[in-house]
């Protein structure tokens, strides 16, 4: 047996070990921000919007005032009315999404029931904040 073919196998299993264990960071991220998704909507379900808001990524904060969501959510989130039913349909890890600085973010898609709109869509966007909590920095119904 040479040195190369001993050496391939080696080198494929360090390949899959790096492969593996990446894949197994970002489902550990992906489950973090998963739970700051759930913890914002939690608040949103509950008429408590200013905190959710307090749930929101510094980013989002510079955005928008405490006030302005609070009027926002308030204005428009009870038209839907009660939550009957919502379900993850997908979580996606990102480094770059369009109109936002790079950084790690998770684009978690549920299908939720209302009690006035039955077939919508909630896109929840938690973002890594440089102190390693995920928070939201997107949220948008459709």
């Amino acid at each position: 047996m040479n040195f190369s073919t001993a050496i391939k196998p080696i080198v494929a299993a360090l390949l899959f070990l790096t492969l593996a264990s990446t894949g197994f960071a970002d489902q550990s991220k992906e489950l973090a921000a998963v739970s700051a998704a759930e913890k914002f909507l939690l608040y949103v379900d509950s008429g408590q919007y200013g905190e959710s808001w307090d749930e929101t990524s510094q980013l989002f904060k510079n955005q928008v005032s405490k006030q302005q969501w609070e009027n926002q959510l308030g204005s428009a989130r009870p038209a839907f009315g009660a939550v009957i039913k919502r379900e993850m349909t997908s979580k996606t890890y990102m480094t770059s999404l369009p109109g936002a600085p790079d950084g790690e973010y998770v684009v978690i898609q549920f299908s939720t029931e209302f009690e006035h709109k039955k077939n919508a869509v909630e896109t929840v966007t938690p973002m890594l904040e440089s102190n390693g909590e995920w928070h939201v920095s997107g949220y948008y119904i459709r």
